[in-house]
């Protein structure tokens, strides 16, 4: 509404001026009492209109009409902030309404205009307001600092001393990199087996980003010169291909030590992983202090991963090396220990003579490091493959999955524990982790496909050993895996053939010729007496042989292999639950007592 100041009437907001006297309408109530148009401010509080004061005279003396007061509206002193009160008194001071006489036209335009800008500081304000908001947004998205990553790939370190004998640097340091950012617990690092198949190739980061799916990758370049080391690293996200940190390291060969704890510091932080006090000294742990043992393991890590028996043998030798230069070495005796255990594997040679020495070797890492998870998984792995012992076995699996989550060795043994007594579903779990962590490791691979077999998922066997042979189709095991397949399927044509693969990348020609030739003549029975004849006069207890005795339908000579190899300590005996091949033996009494025997839980 609107009101006269002079009589005070009301009227809509469509009038401007007074009908009885002319006057131009206010907006909100008139004013009352004789001072309130002298002071501007109303005596009892009302909200009003202030007026400003009549223009001067024109030279000659008469008014200037054409300049009309202007409204000026204000709220009352107590709906006004104090700041607001001193803005409105410092105005000019309003004088006297005129008492009659119509409006000129200049005055509607200047309630017009009034009008006007009470109406458009709305929508000022709130424009304002919105590009508040959206600068905000925009400062947030680009200024704020980059969000946390929670997964890596540490790519291999490019040898670039011009030496092949310095490759097991740029490796080692590669692997312990991977070893030290691999005990933070919220960050997901890959295993070495799965960025090392990119070793020598040109690979961009969006393609290992996509293919181990990650966030971040981490290359870098080692140059040695004497005692001289430089490291170049840089890390990359994996989406946008941007440098997001990049560092160059010159240091002496006798401070590679700390340079890896140094490294590993930096890279955690440029990762903004939170971490705590404990995750801290995980982090920058180093595991002894003498720079000539630490170069010692990285040989004997280097020839490890090789998995041949000559080299094998290096490992060990690099590994005691090491042990004789700092006697407390724990992450040495770990080695020592995982390359004992794999001697009777990849050698063939018995495990009575190399897993006692795995176990002695994993039982000092332990006494020396209780903190170590890799010497726990060694502990573990030896007392289910050679004593066992399934109760510590689970116990130190258990141990090392809790001190370092990311050990994809440690969930992949695990997860063949869990296997092996037919807890399938808790197994899978596990086999899943190991590959997430380990995506395109040949053994954690070929060890899931058998873990399928074990199950009878024939097909979905078959199709993961096959993508194993297609990561290397050298993998003897994943060729001996495929015949166990097609054997339970019936399909006993690809079986052999399968075999005869496996003598011919052995350099056997001759026994793959004798193996078809057999098969083709006398079916599949007379190629299990074949194998009976080859494997006996090896005068060792042999796994194929009991297989092969319990197709033939010959359980007492099958029983008694399996009793020979449990004397032994084979890790078949393992199997001894599961094996599909051994279900011509399960109604026999005596298969029972073996169970018992070995030791299973019920």
């Amino acid at each position: 509404m609107k009101k006269c100041p002079q009589c005070g009437r009301e009227y809509d907001l469509s009038m401007s001026f007074c009908l009885d006297d002319g006057s131009e309408l206010l907006y909100g109530p008139a004013m009352s009492g004789p001072g309130a148009v002298a002071t501007g401010f109303r005596v009892d509080d009302e909200p009003q209109t202030a007026l400003l004061s009549e223009p001067p005279a024109s030279a000659g003396g008469q008014s200037v009409s054409e300049n009309p007061t202007r409204p000026f509206v204000h709220a009352t002193a107590e709906a006004e902030p104090r700041s607001r009160l001193g803005e409105v008194s410092e105005r000019p001071s309003v004088s006297a309404h005129r008492a009659a006489g119509p409006p000129t036209a200049g005055g509607r335009v200047s309630e017009m205009r009034s009008f006007a800008a009470r109406r458009v500081k709305p929508l000022i304000g709130a424009a304002i307001a919105v590009a508040i908001l959206v600068a905000g947004f925009f400062g947030y998205r680009y200024f704020t600092p980059t969000k946390q990553i929670e997964s890596i790939a540490v790519m291999p370190f490019v040898n670039e001393t011009g030496n092949q004998d310095a490759e097991y640097l740029s490796d080692g340091m590669t692997e312990t990199l991977i070893g030290s950012l691999s005990q933070l617990p919220n960050l997901s690092v890959k295993a070495r087996s799965s960025v090392f198949r990119y070793k020598g190739k040109e690979t961009d980061p969006q393609t290992v980003g996509k293919e181990l799916n990650v966030q971040a990758v981490l290359n870098g370049r080692v140059v040695q010169r004497g005692q001289d080391l430089i490291l170049y690293v840089e890390l990359v996200d994996a989406e946008t291909e941007n440098v997001l940190w990049k560092a160059d390291y010159n240091r002496q060969m006798t401070n590679l030590v700390s340079l890896q704890t140094e490294i590993a510091r930096d890279v955690s932080q440029k990762l903004k992983t939170k971490l705590s006090g404990a995750d801290e000294q995980k982090l920058t742990k180093n595991y002894t202090e003498n720079a000539e043992a630490y170069q010692l393991y990285l040989k004997g890590r280097f020839y490890w991963n090789k998995r041949n028996p000559k080299d094998l043998q290096k490992a060990i030798e690099y590994f005691q090396q090491a042990i004789a230069v700092d006697p407390n070495y724990a992450l040495a005796y770990a080695g020592l220990a995982d390359s004992y255990s794999l001697i009777p594997t990849y050698g063939g040679q018995s495990p009575r003579e190399w897993m006692p020495k795995a176990k002695e070797a994993a039982l000092t890492a332990v006494r020396l490091d209780d903190q170590l998870g890799e010497a726990h998984a060694s502990l573990g792995f030896v007392l289910e493959a050679f004593d066992y012992d399934f109760a510590g076995a689970e116990r130190e699996l258990k141990r090392a999955l809790e001190l370092n989550p990311n050990y994809a060795t440690a969930h992949q043994w695990n997860a063949e524990r869990l296997s092996h007594q037919g807890k399938f579903d808790e197994a899978a779990a596990e086999f899943k982790r190991a590959l997430e962590l380990d995506p395109f490791s040949t053994a954690v691979n070929w060890s899931y496909g058998m873990h399928l077999y074990m199950e009878r998922r024939y097909d979905e066997a078959l199709a993961q050993i096959k993508k194993t042979t297609e990561q290397d189709p050298n993998f003897q095991r994943a060729h001996i895996g495929l015949s166990f397949i097609y054997r339970q399927k019936n399909d006993y044509v690809a079986a052999i053939e399968e075999v005869a693969k496996i003598q011919e990348s052995a350099g056997n020609a001759e026994r793959a010729r004798l193996t078809r030739e057999t098969f083709a003549r006398g079916g599949w029975k007379e190629y299990l007496r074949l194998t009976l004849d080859e494997n006996r006069s090896s005068g060792q207890p042999s796994y194929a042989r009991v297989i092969a005795y319990a197709q033939l339908g010959e359980k007492d000579k099958a029983f008694a292999e399996f009793n020979q190899l449990y004397e032994n300590r084979e890790f078949g005996v393992t199997l001894l639950k599961i094996e599909p091949s051994l279900d011509p033996l399960r109604d026999d009494p005596r298969f029972q007592e073996l169970l018992r025997k070995v030791g299973f839980p019920e």
